[in-house]
């Protein structure tokens, strides 16, 4: 574990290296990463027009999810042109230079590059709107909650990983990975306003399923005393499935492989 937590940092230091040698690419890309950071908050700024409120939830309550799914946007697009990139590496024959490397294949793949400018204006956006949110709904501050809320987000981008690997996957078996970025994307914009908005069965698809909400409905939930002790459960065990899950399909996809030599 060591080992790849030190791998992990040379990563993220040559990623930052790299990104700021051109200072204006990387400018622009915070930007840019702005630029939709402000079409996000629209949701916020309807909600606070209309006073919008979902069953027991109000606009502050609301603007915790929002803040949320902004958080943990930032640490999904981390690495997130990984994911994307296993497709073109696979077409081209470039994974064969990374199968004979001394570390695990799926690590190596998948966070090997780290975007920072994507990352950074997500992160801000979203701590603020969490914590301004939080403090306007009058939610209490203790130990025990923040460190749950915590622990939370972290079993979140565990889930985050696994789940949204496996579509990417199936680019080992057909040609054209362009319709998976596509799904991936609009199954993860599902996660920009409280679950509650859909019916029953699609809540109980996006829990229990393809549990994309328990991303960024969970963790809120907790904050605000409304997340049953099952489904707390249900939040810690769902990202050691998947990550079992996505760690079997990369195994078999790997074995599907064909190099360029071959």
């Amino acid at each position: 574990m060591k080992k790849y937590l030190r791998l992990a940092g040379v990563f993220m230091k040559y990623s930052l290296m790299s990104q700021l040698e051109y200072r204006i690419n990387f400018i622009s890309g915070l930007a840019v990463e702005l630029g939709w950071m402000l079409v996000k908050l629209l949701y916020v700024a309807v909600v606070y027009r209309i006073g919008v409120n979902i069953g027991s939830f109000t606009p502050h309550h609301i603007m915790i999810f929002i803040g949320i799914y902004v958080l943990m946007t930032g640490f999904y697009m981390l690495y997130y042109t990984n994911f994307t990139g296993i497709g073109q590496m696979v077409q081209t024959g470039e994974l064969d230079m990374y199968l004979v490397k001394p570390v695990s294949l799926q690590f190596l793949v998948t966070l090997r590059q780290w975007s920072f400018p994507m990352f950074l204006a997500n992160f801000i956006a979203g701590s603020i709107l969490i914590a301004t949110g939080w403090h306007r709904a009058g939610l209490p501050v203790s130990f025990g909650r923040v460190a749950g809320f915590l622990f939370l987000l972290v079993c979140s981008n565990l889930l985050t990983y696994s789940l949204f690997l496996i579509p990417n996957l199936l680019c080992f078996w057909i040609v054209s990975a362009r319709g998976l970025e596509d799904i991936t994307a609009a199954m993860w914009d599902f996660n920009n306003m409280p679950q509650m908005i859909y019916g029953k069965w699609i809540q109980r698809i996006g829990t229990f399923i393809l549990p994309v909400f328990i991303i960024t409905n969970f963790p809120g939930l907790f904050l605000m005393g409304k997340l049953p002790f099952a489904m707390f459960l249900w939040a810690v065990a769902a990202p050691v499935l998947f990550f079992f899950l996505a760690r079997i399909m990369w195994k078999k996809a790997v074995r599907n492989y064909s190099s360029a030599s071959s």
